[in-house]
């Protein structure tokens, strides 16, 4: 297989060789001062929160929810406001969301790499689709908001479509830019060995961009993540982003930090299990490392 240029030594796809037990890798993690550096920055955040907030009432912060309120409601079994880890419909919220973001991001996933090849592979391509693209993407998704209740039916479509919106584009030009960082010399020799173009796609291309796709993945979890909250505030009935607007027109300050902080966790968990695929899927890269 024709391989791309490795990263230099110390990549963190470069850590542990595959095959470790995993009760190493949760050795090493322990031992990691990353992760204490983690827990020391999140323990600072709610730190100072809880002393600009319930202690000093400093300027505007007192205008905040309060740090043990919030968490004293996210953790009773009989909120004040009906949300907390106690109550069937944070849940539900939570289950709806999901939903919505793994069917964009799957979508997305999937038409974007394969335009993004097509972009970066065929010149005539490219040349058809990227003024399409560099016009369309600037566009914020809630401009998009009526033209997606207007062509998809229900309601669960057009937020699905308007979360897939942020997550496509994303994806395109991080794949395009992945197969134009490819060395042209490695498709000659792929040509000059007798690969056929579906050999070129395979063994050139994909493990040529597959690192800029991932890294453009994780981007596009984001983006499916805030353009989530928009578009179940314009359309939706149930959901994180539609019940942190409820929450905010109530006055329900406490479940408003309640489903902030859970869109926060999930997000982070999402990106973490498109980084868990991208190391499945890029294992070969440690032995190209451990050559060079």
């Amino acid at each position: 297989m024709i391989q791309p240029i490795a990263p230099a030594r110390g990549s963190l796809d470069a850590a542990l060789p595959s095959g470790v037990p995993w009760w190493m890798r949760a050795r090493r993690v322990l031992r990691s001062r990353r992760l204490y550096l983690a827990i020391l920055g999140v323990g600072t955040f709610f730190l100072r929160w809880y002393m600009l907030v319930d202690v000093l009432r400093f300027w505007r912060f007192r205008e905040l929810p309060g740090f043990v309120a919030s968490i004293r409601e996210w953790v009773s079994p009989n909120p004040v406001y009906g949300i907390s880890l106690f109550t069937s419909d944070y849940y539900l919220h939570i289950w709806s969301s999901l939903y919505r973001v793994y069917s964009a991001f799957a979508l997305a996933t999937l038409l974007g790499i394969t335009i993004g090849i097509l972009m970066g592979w065929r010149r005539v391509f490219y040349g058809l689709t990227f003024p399409i693209l560099e016009l369309f993407r600037p566009i914020p998704v809630l401009a998009w908001i009526p033209l997606a209740i207007i062509l998809l039916p229900g309601r669960e479509l057009p937020i699905i479509g308007l979360t897939f919106l942020a997550a496509f584009f994303v994806t395109i030009l991080n794949t395009l830019l992945g197969v134009r960082s490819i060395d042209p010399v490695y498709f000659r020799a792929a040509r000059s060995l007798g690969f056929s173009e579906l050999g070129i796609l395979v063994h050139v291309i994909l493990p040529g961009a597959l690192p800029y796709i991932f890294v453009g993945l994780q981007i596009a979890m984001g983006a499916c993540w805030f353009s989530l909250v928009a578009s179940e505030i314009a359309s939706g009935q149930a959901g994180l982003g539609y019940e942190v607007w409820q929450a905010y027109y109530y006055v329900q300050f406490e479940t408003m930090v309640i489903i902030m902080a859970t869109l926060g966790f999930l997000g982070y968990v999402s990106s973490a299990l498109v980084r868990l695929v991208a190391h499945r899927l890029m294992r070969w890269r440690s032995s190209v490392i451990a050559s060079v």
